[in-house]
């Protein structure tokens, strides 16, 4: 008998000042068997830190032609594509010819930029691709919880999540601007 999807509820209240975009979202995430918490979050953080209306999740790790996170147009175009990880070149492809924008948010340390280093040279023709390593101030996964309710103050590119009395600081290193 197949692993069923763990579900996960966010209520996340977004104060984004470099961007001027304040509202509150109410996200209901499905978390993969094999998906950690600290992924689960990551696919969080890509949300807050490029939240609109019309941003929504997708199948993630379960779907092949989908990536974690997109945009699309009225039309079904996809206007925002958004990888976590460290996706492979075919891929990256993929997204790159599918979409306007993407984004890669890589996240965790060591691997990301072996990763990095070794496929740097080759995304060099991709003009609509970003690549943006996440570093983590403070215990991202003990956010992670079923319910959660999280404040998300954005400000000079640095993220806070705050729960309660908890609170991390999530900082963008830009590795590769469009």
């Amino acid at each position: 008998m197949a692993t069923k999807a763990t579900i996960y509820k966010a209520l996340l209240n977004i104060a984004n000042m470099d961007s001027h975009y304040y509202a509150e979202h109410n996200l209901t995430m499905a978390k993969h068997p094999s998906e950690t918490d600290l992924r689960l979050m990551v696919r969080l953080i890509a949300f807050i830190l490029n939240a609109e209306e019309d941003l929504a999740f997708t199948k993630g790790i379960s779907q092949e032609d989908e990536p974690d996170l997109w945009k699309k147009s009225l039309g079904g175009d996809i206007e925002l594509w958004i990888e976590l990880g460290q996706p492979d070149e075919k891929r990256i492809k993929k997204a790159c010819g599918r979409s306007e924008q993407v984004i890669i948010y890589t996240y965790q340390e060591g691997m990301a930029e072996a990763w990095w280093k070794s496929i740097n040279t080759s995304l060099t023709r991709f003009n609509n691709l970003q690549v943006i390593h996440l570093d983590f101030e403070g215990d991202i996964e003990a956010l992670a919880k079923r319910a959660m309710n999280l404040q998300a103050n954005i400000i000079d590119a640095e993220l806070t999540l705050i729960e309660d009395e908890k609170s991390v600081v999530v900082r963008e290193k830009s590795w590769r601007e469009r």
